[in-house]
């Protein structure tokens, strides 16, 4: 369907909200969960299946229908991608899915960072946390992978709590021209942003920002990292 009938069915559901039209949305928009889903599901790896992470994000999807306003100047495309991926990743916070393996390799890394920036004064590099550890500069790698999962998904619950739209803090279905008071909540949202990614290792700061903002796919991101 073009955009011209996308706009027709938009104008129809808006005049009658019918189930029917509805239904039809849904049809024409299911393809946009299967690709947050899939950009999701090179994160999470085999933790959790592809085909269980559309079924969230089809709860998503509705959601985003049922909430959307044509008026507002924000592609439905836009507004429904980030539902669809807030719906996600809230089923995924729910399954508390991350492997106790995984969080102990955190803990590990954390007590080892401490422990050379307190023997060292200085800012513990990857690898002298490799070192510590006892690992290959590689099989560090590989934790530092498995870590930014936590990572996106913490800084995803952040963006969350931080704004009241559902958004996650990335784009936001309002007014054009925000007022002073919108102006200061969005200066001192940036800067406590910029706070927690100063709170991640320098790669890992780096995959979430190609991810989020660059929108890169991991694949993208793999070839940018090596």
């Amino acid at each position: 369907m073009d955009d011209v009938g996308r706009q027709k069915l938009w104008n129809e559901y808006g005049k009658t909200k019918s189930p029917q039209i509805r239904e039809k949305i849904i049809v024409e928009y299911a393809p946009l969960v299967k690709v947050v889903a899939g950009r999701l599901s090179m994160y999470l790896g085999y933790n959790v299946e592809y085909d269980d992470l559309v079924g969230y994000g089809v709860f998503g999807l509705i959601d985003a229908i049922d909430k959307y306003d044509p008026a507002k100047a924000v592609k439905f495309e836009t507004y429904a991608s980030l539902r669809i991926r807030g719906a996600i990743l809230d089923q995924i916070r729910k399954m508390d899915w991350i492997p106790r393996t995984v969080r102990q390799k955190q803990r590990q890394i954390d007590d080892a960072i401490k422990k050379i920036e307190a023997a060292t004064g200085e800012t513990a590099s990857d690898e002298m946390v490799a070192k510590e550890l006892g690992i290959s500069d590689d099989e560090y790698a590989d934790w530092q992978s498995q870590m930014a999962v936590t990572n996106v998904i913490s800084l995803d619950e952040f963006n969350e709590n931080s704004t009241d739209d559902g958004t996650g803090g990335r784009e936001t279905i309002a007014d054009s021209s925000p007022g002073p008071e919108e102006v200061l909540e969005e200066k001192e949202l940036k800067k406590t942003l910029a706070d927690a990614l100063e709170l991640l290792t320098e790669k890992e700061r780096k995959v979430i920002l190609l991810y989020y903002y660059e929108e890169l796919t991991l694949k993208e991101i793999s070839n940018i990292l090596e």
